[in-house]
């Protein structure tokens, strides 16, 4: 549709094309059928995280039965599945809801600016093909953010001092090059997070051998590749009974773990040793190298599928050392305590760069609004931004889990609008709120980016609980009037009623609640 202008309008754009993306499109298909929407996304495939990251044996450490949609079961083999098993699920998902018919790639947000007479963003978007940039707008009535909060254009890249002097070659996981073969060769890993502890016994398998070299160490914990469990629900009941069985079953599984862990951190600290060390054999490395002086979920944890790290360790094929980088020298890393560790192929996992709204540059009747002082409301919606919501996803437990459930939500925001002819809707606090952060983690890569996040409160309906348990019995049930301060839609003046026929809503299918 086009405005009296001649600019494209759609009720609500979502931006991003990745896992919060695609089930955002589906939930709006299913939930507000008489909403046109269309999802802009950067690059050119959909899958976000699952398309960028190419690193060697790149996967989730969450399990597929509540990382996956609860409205399309999960019926691979394994729980815990490589990077492009999760990218054809969402393509698969995306192409049965025709939601890949909405996506329009290669769009960039750049900005959005929000009218108050007008009641709508107007979106500016930028393409690049080769080295010419085009820019261009658009306008919708609501803009849902779905681009996670993770800069996908540059990684947290620290300077290292000599690293032009390394004779060898130095590579990002975020951006792993298709010509690197590291067969027969030696790799230093520098981090001990997610992408580092994956790494390590993925390129085992072809190096040489390969070091994970950590400054200090981090919680990690054995989990199956495979549901049993699962395995024989599926054996005995219907699809869909045995996928909800089995993601129930998982919910109350890392909500419980996660609550044992922040409850009794001693306990939790001699559970994990002591199956750390049942698995290695090797008391003194584990007390070395993966005894954390922090408590387990202080940061987040780190899932280890059928024990592969370990194994790696086990077989002589990989090391850890903990210690600091002093340099790097030309035949690898010097280390402060004046070991040199050799290398041909250094690889930096050293963590990834949170950015807000995916970049967007957001403001209000051409006024830039100060997201650091701004409140979220259910997890989802911001104060000083109408008709704008953000997906989080948890970092305890799927992203999905959060995810599903604020798309949910937004829908139920959309309909309450249309129920009450509202124009606009934007939360506001009854009375002022203590201030907390967003993301509530002592990991480095949130404190280094969080403060430019908005925050959260210290009560409902603005805390950013970490518990699906919680938030499934209270997201949906929350009262909207209480909160949401309406814009009625006989106040807002616009050149011209947009036609509300348009492409973007067409072929839509059901989705199961």
């Amino acid at each position: 549709m086009t405005n009296a202008g001649g600019s494209e309008h759609v009720d609500v754009v979502v931006v991003g094309a990745g896992l919060s993306g695609i089930g955002a499109g589906c939930r709006l298909q299913t939930e507000c059928p008489d909403r046109s929407y269309l999802i802009l996304e950067a690059r050119e495939a959909l899958g976000g995280t699952w398309d960028l990251f190419r690193y060697p044996g790149v996967r989730s450490d969450s399990d597929m039965f509540t990382l996956g949609f609860p409205f399309r079961p999960w019926l691979g083999e394994k729980s815990l599945v490589d990077g492009p098993s999760i990218l054809a699920y969402l393509r698969d998902t995306a192409r049965e809801h025709g939601v890949d018919r909405h996506i329009r790639y290669g769009t960039k947000v750049v900005a959005a600016d929000w009218s108050t007479t007008e009641a709508r963003w107007t979106l500016t978007l930028r393409r690049t093909e080769g080295e010419v940039v085009t820019d261009s707008t658009m306008t919708c009535d609501f803009l849902y953010s779905c681009a996670g909060y993770y800069d996908y254009d540059q990684g947290h890249a620290p300077a290292f001092e000599g690293a032009e002097t390394f004779a060898g070659r130095i590579v990002h996981p975020q951006f792993w090059p298709e010509d690197l073969d590291y067969t027969g060769q030696r790799v230093v890993v520098i981090g001990s997070g997610a992408t580092a502890v994956t790494l390590v016994p993925a390129m085992a398998d072809r190096a040489a051998h390969v070091t994970m070299l950590q400054r200090t160490p981090t919680w990690i914990g054995v989990v199956p590749g495979r549901d049993r469990i699962a395995d024989w629900l599926r054996a005995v009941l219907p699809q869909r009974a045995a996928h909800r069985l089995a993601r129930t079953k998982n919910i109350l599984f890392t909500v419980g773990f996660y609550q044992f862990c922040r409850r009794r951190p001693e306990a939790a600290r001699k559970l994990l040793t002591g199956l750390n060390t049942r698995i290695l054999r090797d008391e003194a490395m584990v007390h070395a190298h993966l005894t954390p002086s922090y408590d387990p979920w202080d940061q987040r944890l780190c899932a280890v599928p059928d024990a592969d790290l370990f194994k790696a360790l086990r077989a002589g094929r990989a090391s850890i050392v903990t210690d600091h980088i002093d340099s790097f020298v030309p035949e690898g890393v010097r280390l402060r305590s004046g070991e040199v560790l050799e290398a041909d192929v250094v690889v930096t996992a050293t963590g990834l760069r949170l950015l807000a709204l995916g970049g967007v540059s957001a403001s209000v009747d051409g006024e830039a609004v100060d997201l650091a002082r701004q409140f979220v409301w259910n997890g989802a919606m911001i104060t000083g931004l109408p008709n704008f919501a953000l997906c989080i996803g948890y970092t305890n437990a799927s992203w999905t889990l959060r995810a599903d459930l604020t798309s949910r939500l937004v829908c139920k925001v959309l309909n309450h609008m249309s129920r009450h002819d509202y124009a606009a809707v934007v939360p506001r606090p009854d009375r002022p709120l203590a201030e907390r952060p967003l993301l509530d983690l002592a990991s480095g890569y949130v404190r280094r980016s969080v403060a430019a996040f908005p925050r959260q409160g210290d009560r409902r309906p603005w805390q950013v609980r970490q518990n699906y348990l919680l938030d499934a019995a209270t997201t949906l049930r929350t009262r909207l009037d209480r909160t949401l301060v309406p814009t009625a839609r006989a106040s807002v003046h616009r050149a011209a009623a947009p036609d509300r026929t348009s492409e973007h809503a067409s072929g839509r299918t059901s989705v199961p609640g």
